[in-house]
């Protein structure tokens, strides 16, 4: 009998620890951790080429030097269809150096007709194209929108999982160096 209970303690404590390291499996880190998951703060964003709209190869590593705008949306999801005119409008104030890439994991034909229904000119890479949307995973998207601010230097400097209006672009875009 006193073998039984040993086994069961041994037995649950084991699992405990399993659950316990299952629940902590990422290494301690130092620098600022994102509760939502995804790529931290600080990071080096991870550079992908895609499809654009219009056939053209877009690659991240060609706008270091740019503070980039990363967004990842669709066109079936509501609040990326609402923040859709500000990134429009910011898109037309930018300077030369700012960038917005909105990066589609829809099919092509809907994004097509959403793009050309709501006069949308800024660069829009398909993720849709690519096997299992491989850019949607580097970056560790959960939900959509999600936005990475990426500096001149190729790091990742904010990150935003919901909708934006333009103060919010200009304010994360602005406060980059």
């Amino acid at each position: 009998m006193l073998k039984k209970i040993i086994a069961s303690v041994l037995l649950l404590s084991l699992i405990g620890i399993a659950i316990v390291q299952a629940m902590d499996n990422e290494p301690n880190n130092h620098g600022k951790k994102d509760s939502l998951g995804g790529l931290k703060i600080g990071a080096k964003a991870p550079n992908f080429t895609l499809e654009t709209l219009d056939g053209k190869q877009v690659e991240l590593a060609d706008y270091k030097g740019k503070k980039v705008m990363l967004n990842f949306w669709a066109t079936w999801c509501p609040p990326c269809k609402k923040e859709m005119p500000d990134m429009e409008q910011y898109t037309k104030q930018a300077g030369d150096d700012a960038v917005v890439l909105a990066v589609n994991i829809d099919p092509e034909n809907d994004v097509r007709s959403f793009v050309k229904e709501n006069k949308i000119t800024f660069t829009i890479p398909l993720d849709s194209n690519s096997a299992k949307n491989p850019v949607n995973e580097q970056y560790k998207v959960l939900s959509i929108p999600t936005t990475y601010f990426i500096d001149k230097k190729g790091k990742i400097s904010h990150k935003v999982v919901s909708a934006m209006q333009l103060k919010d672009m200009e304010r994360y875009m602005n406060s980059m160096q």
